[in-house]
């Protein structure tokens, strides 16, 4: 283990191997913890594998093989310099090697955030890797398409468009400590500790980590939503959808997928008190959601 990501590793009673998989041209660092069913976890922004510390232990203590990467551009994964290299389905592509790479044939997935929009992807381009779908305070890709011609919405999404301009946002997020970065934090309820800022700061300040987060809404944003909506297909996973309803970036209007994107709906748990935050605002409120309902993979697929 490096000195750098074993001063991240978090005291939560369980072993936690760490390591790095090559996925086609790309190294992702990830934790793993426990055996059982494979439950992948993919953090959103400006998180990276830490952001899932509330939900290891529990997942681990209920008989689930826990994996946890940083994706690319993040913490000690890969970073790519061009923004082309953070296009959706070159993200979803890697999670897919991860999971082979691990030794799985598929696993229950959970997204949050930017997690969450590449866990919809997975579902939608690799059906065969996905057992089971959990996404928290993610958008589909369709509704949230939808929702950026909301003028509501748009306030809320200033930053997309911000971060998808040149060089600009690297100098600002790196100033007065991080404070552009910080700032997204700010609505958790219990609020982040001084100690969890500063393991995102010393995630944030790997070299080209900052520039690889922003490049995920270059990508993004200079899409044509035509082309995106081509690419869009129905998932056939089971799928269940948490969503903290005092969400300061997406509108709560967005939690429901159209029924012919998710047939297999299984519901929305709407968290009235949770922020967009929701793992982090009440961790074991979305646990045992999640062990519910993943809870048919522990019988043979």
């Amino acid at each position: 283990m490096s000195s750098s990501a074993t001063s991240l590793l978090p005291d939560v009673g369980i072993e936690l191997r760490e390591g790095y998989a090559a996925v086609g041209d790309q190294s992702l660092h990830y934790v793993e913890a426990g055996d059982g069913p494979l439950v992948v976890f993919l953090h959103g922004f400006p998180e990276f594998w830490f952001g899932w510390r509330l939900q290891i232990e529990p997942l681990v203590a209920a008989g689930f093989r826990v994996l946890a990467p940083d994706t690319r551009g993040y913490n000690l994964s890969s970073k790519p310099e061009d923004f082309e290299a953070y296009a959706v389905d070159l993200l979803a592509a890697d999670i897919r090697g991860l999971i082979e790479e691990r030794g799985a044939d598929y696993a229950l997935l959970v997204g949050h955030d930017w997690g969450g929009t590449v866990a919809w992807t997975v579902a939608m381009n690799h059906p065969e890797v996905v057992d089971r779908l959990a996404i928290l305070n993610a958008a589909h890709p369709r509704r949230l398409s939808e929702g950026l011609k909301n003028p509501n919405q748009l306030r809320k999404s200033w930053y997309f468009f911000f971060f998808a301009t040149p060089r600009l946002p690297e100098d600002v997020v790196h100033a007065r400590d991080w404070h552009f970065f910080r700032h997204f934090l700010h609505d958790a309820n219990p609020p982040y500790t001084q100690e969890e800022i500063d393991r995102y700061i010393e995630a944030w300040s790997q070299p080209g980590a900052a520039a690889g987060m922003i490049n995920y809404y270059r990508a993004s944003v200079r899409q044509s939503q035509k082309e995106a909506a081509a690419k869009l297909r129905p998932i056939s996973a089971p799928t269940l959808v948490i969503w903290g309803e005092r969400d300061s970036y997406l509108g709560s209007d967005l939690a429901e997928p159209e029924h012919d994107d998710v047939p297999n709906l299984d519901r929305v748990e709407r968290l009235p008190d949770a922020s967009h935050w929701v793992h982090h605002d009440e961790p074991e409120r979305v646990n045992q959601l999640l062990i519910d309902f993943f809870a048919p993979a522990t019988t043979a697929r």
